[in-house]
């Protein structure tokens, strides 16, 4: 007779679905690909903030840019989801309490505020697109960097509106694209650098990234995020 079927519970399977970091369950379970150990992403991220290993091999992960070596597991995380009751509405829950705080501490009129949309729309500030109203909003300041070193003449200034609400998934590539427009340039907006306390962004980022990322971890930075642009440095 065959013997019957154990029933596991899920700290059965604890050590294969929590962080090493924070001890809670993986949320946006994210893997290094040097060694393949996986974390909850924003540990990971605040982690390589101040060191370039592994917290739990100890390998160098990176010389410079540990972040290039991450990879979101979304099977994983769907995985984990089923195994975990209620979490998954838990973190969407407490993701949008987040952005609502954020945009409850602004201090500027919403009226200053521009609208700019994903890659589809026009990416100005009218028309009939919803310019994804339903996702998290995030609010940013866009200013034009001065004093850099540059040669010629220069077709990059200031934007008669600095301030600009948009969807976090919008992407550095996107508020490239918005400036080229709004600023007129001549030449392609691949030709702008954005930057972030002093760093260039890449054009895949989105502002989420940015924010949870580049932002958020200076105390005495304020909302909303502001991003510099400046025409684009060659040094090779």
């Amino acid at each position: 007779m065959a013997a019957a079927g154990r029933t596991h519970l899920v700290r059965d399977f604890n050590r294969f679905i929590t962080c090493y970091l924070c001890r809670g369950y993986l949320i946006k379970p994210t893997t290094v690909t040097e060694c393949l150990h996986t974390f909850c992403k924003s540990c990971i991220v605040q982690h390589f903030e101040e060191s370039n290993d592994c917290p739990k091999c100890g390998i160098q992960v990176h010389e410079t840019n540990p972040l290039d070596m991450l990879r979101l597991d979304n099977t994983l995380e769907e995985i984990i989801f089923k195994l975990v009751p209620g979490l998954r509405e838990q973190e969407e829950e407490q993701e949008l309490e987040f952005w609502r705080t954020s945009q409850r501490n602004e201090n500027l009129q919403a009226d200053s505020f521009v609208r700019v949309g994903l890659p589809g729309g026009d990416g100005g500030d009218g028309g009939d697109e919803d310019y994804h109203r339903s996702d998290p909003q995030i609010a940013i300041c866009l200013d034009c960097l001065r004093n850099t070193a540059q040669t010629g003449e220069s077709t990059v200034t200031d934007l008669m509106k600095r301030f600009i609400r948009c969807s976090s998934r919008v992407t550095v590539g996107t508020i490239k694209k918005f400036l080229s427009l709004k600023l007129k340039l001549p030449s392609s907006y691949e030709q702008l650098d954005v930057l972030c306390n002093g760093e260039i962004m890449g054009r895949d980022h989105t502002l989420e990234f940015i924010y949870m990322t580049r932002w958020r971890l200076h105390a005495d930075n304020t909302y909303p995020m502001v991003l510099e642009y400046r025409p684009r440095i060659d040094f090779g």
